[in-house]
């Protein structure tokens, strides 16, 4: 998929045959192959076929899809790598640290002790604050 035809989306190119992937699975609405920058034995990204940029230009029905894909792919990775845990990634947008503009999630298998770690530290948050989000975020 293109914007005005300026940009080539690689993972579109996986879609259709025209760049290789090493492909785990695949069904009508998604693609799940191993990422060719793995931080981890095993990193797996899971692909819609259908071109969305990110998750607002997704369809409900292909993002259910994608995350079957994703749960079905986790299975396979617990019974392959028997891993200490799985860290999952969707990152949106330039400023949501996205860097293909194609919806894709990571599935990274992780052991205990690991090189990866958090990218942020958690604090508590107001509580008041909370509340306040809450009011205007919650849906009705």
């Amino acid at each position: 998929m293109s914007d005005a035809g300026s940009t080539v989306c690689v993972f579109c190119d996986i879609v259709a045959g025209r760049l290789g992937a090493e492909i785990l699975y695949e069904d009508d609405a998604t693609v799940a192959f191993l990422d060719n920058t793995a931080v981890m034995e095993g990193h797996t990204l899971v692909i819609p076929r259908r071109h969305a940029a990110d998750l607002w230009e997704i369809t409900e029905e292909d993002a259910a899809a994608v995350m079957r894909t994703v749960h079905r792919m986790a299975g396979r990775i617990r019974e392959v790598f028997d891993p200490d845990g799985l860290t999952l990634f969707q990152a949106n947008r330039d400023a949501g640290w996205q860097d293909q503009f194609h919806l894709h999630v990571h599935l990274v298998p992780r052991k205990d002790g690991d090189h990866l770690c958090r990218p942020w530290k958690a604090d508590r948050a107001d509580p008041q604050a909370l509340a306040a989000t809450r009011a205007r975020l919650a849906l009705r």
